[in-house]
């Protein structure tokens, strides 16, 4: 069989029918769950046996994979402590492996997983700061874009500006949640912040340079920002963000972080 991660790992024998060598799949399987045995078979490249060495090696990767979950999402550590986030990530590894060579994807399923873990629903907002974490991550390795020149909304008039679209930057992130979410992240991460009233907050991960930064967004924001994502008109986002929304700050919000990457204006000759 082939060579399982990084150079020094064990790797299994050829394997048929009743010879009591492990197969990729049992490989595999207990590399993330220290509650199976060893697999039989094992030698090193010297063709030694490796039992040994697999043991080592199984809980490197698990080490591996709950530090880069605790780095990936300090909030959720701090909010359940140290000990239970260790306990919570150690069952998230054995049930979600890594697809991904690199680990700065590792964790995406990690919010929903938060939300689906019965014994921490009592903590409503856990799973909604996970997926700000998340989100700020994936805002941290988007690729970079060209800020759309402001001006060009000043020269278009009122029905040209309803029928243009927008180019979103990939680094903008948006995050729904019925809980205060901005609040509870800032006061979790920033000593001396006051503490979170009962409301739902909506937030948007923007990147003027190279660190994201969270905001939060007025009523309506949402629906506007995320309808210029999908494509839509101007004109259309205007009617996602409802009645009570407000665009100056919004807008002047997306322009002053470089979150529109590009302005595009009807043709004319193709209306």
């Amino acid at each position: 069989m082939g060579r399982i991660g990084r150079r020094g790992a064990p790797r299994g024998g050829r394997t048929g029918p009743g010879d009591g060598v492990t197969s990729q799949a049992d490989f595999r399987a207990a590399l993330l769950d220290a509650a199976q045995p060893v697999p039989a078979g094992l030698t090193d490249g010297a063709g030694q046996p490796a039992g040994r060495r697999y043991a080592v090696y199984r809980n490197n990767v698990a080490v591996s994979l709950r530090e880069a979950l605790a780095e990936g999402f300090p909030a959720v550590q701090r909010l359940i402590g140290e000990e239970n986030f260790a306990r919570v990530a150690g069952l998230f590894l054995r049930r979600e492996p890594p697809v991904s060579p690199l680990m700065m994807h590792y964790g995406a399923g990690f919010p929903d997983f938060l939300a689906r873990f019965e014994p921490l629903k009592k903590i409503g907002y856990l799973a909604d700061v996970a997926r700000l974490e998340l989100a700020l991550r994936r805002s941290y390795h988007a690729a970079d874009a060209t800020p759309a020149d402001a001006a060009m909304l000043q020269a278009l008039d009122e029905d040209r500006l309803l029928r243009t679209r927008m180019t979103i930057a990939p680094a903008v992130q948006v995050i729904g949640s019925a809980w205060p979410l901005l609040a509870v992240y800032r006061y979790t991460m920033t000593p001396g912040r006051p503490k979170p009233q009962p409301r739902a907050e909506d937030v948007i991960v923007l990147r003027p340079e190279f660190d994201p930064e969270p905001h939060l967004l007025p009523p309506g924001g949402r629906g506007f920002v995320t309808a210029l994502t999908r494509g839509g008109t101007f004109g259309a986002a205007l009617d996602a963000a409802g009645d009570e929304f407000e665009l100056g700050p919004v807008l002047s919000l997306l322009l002053q972080n470089g979150a529109i990457a590009a302005i595009l204006p009807p043709d004319d000759r193709k209306t």
